[in-house]
């Protein structure tokens, strides 16, 4: 499992006119190819009307699974350029359609490329990218008058606390990047002199915007 990998930060879609042909992209995010499938269907059903319903998607945290159509444009010039615009971001567990009202006017093939990976590129830049971080969950149980400390410890490093709980003694739930696992166990023990006050619940992916 990889500790981070970027995808969408919201679901978008965005469109523009190029020569009297309308260009609307769809952006998705999807965790499975089936995911991905029902999302094309369902853009296609909506624009069963349209010239080209255009897509291309990258599934898996690793882009295992790339796929691409040209919907009956020429070979080259409309899914591939979409597949390139995540490529190129490195944009995971995304699917985009760009469906094509055609105005009556020839792009060329230079031009249908420039304008299917301008739709993708304006459909990423409405959804905005985020990191998937893997984050490593703590849970911390502590006396009232040691976790002061531990609290002020954890805010100093920018680690996320999840929830605190107050009973007899106070515990904290603490989500960090597996690379601050080392230097955290360590100065838990400092703080705590040497006492048995962390154990690992758990982890959880965290999106972080990108931009």
């Amino acid at each position: 499992m990889l500790d981070k990998y970027r995808t969408i930060t919201q679901n978008a879609q965005a469109e523009f006119v190029e020569k009297k042909s309308r260009f609307i992209a769809y952006v998705r995010k999807v965790s499975t190819e089936e995911e991905a499938r029902a999302f094309i269907d369902e853009i296609k059903k909506k624009h069963w009307d349209a010239t080209h319903n255009v897509f291309a998607y990258q599934v898996g945290e690793k882009g295992e699974i790339q796929r691409f159509s040209d919907d009956g444009e020429p070979q080259g010039t409309a899914g591939m350029p979409v597949l390139n615009v995540l490529k190129g971001g490195d944009i995971r567990n995304t699917a985009i359609v760009v469906t094509r009202y055609f105005g009556g006017i020839l792009l060329g093939t230079g031009g249908l490329v420039r304008a299917y990976g301008k739709a993708a590129s304006l459909g990423i830049e409405a959804a905005g990218i985020s990191e998937m971080v893997l984050m490593h969950e703590y849970e911390i149980t502590a006396d009232y008058s040691l976790f002061g400390k531990i609290e002020y410890y954890i805010q100093t490093e920018g680690f996320m606390i999840k929830g605190i709980e107050y009973t007899d003694k106070v515990t904290a739930k603490v989500l960090m990047e597996p690379e601050f696992e080392s230097g955290f166990m360590k100065k838990m023990s400092e703080l705590s002199s040497g006492q048995d006050i962390v154990k690992m619940i758990g982890e959880e992916r965290v999106a972080r915007r990108v931009k």
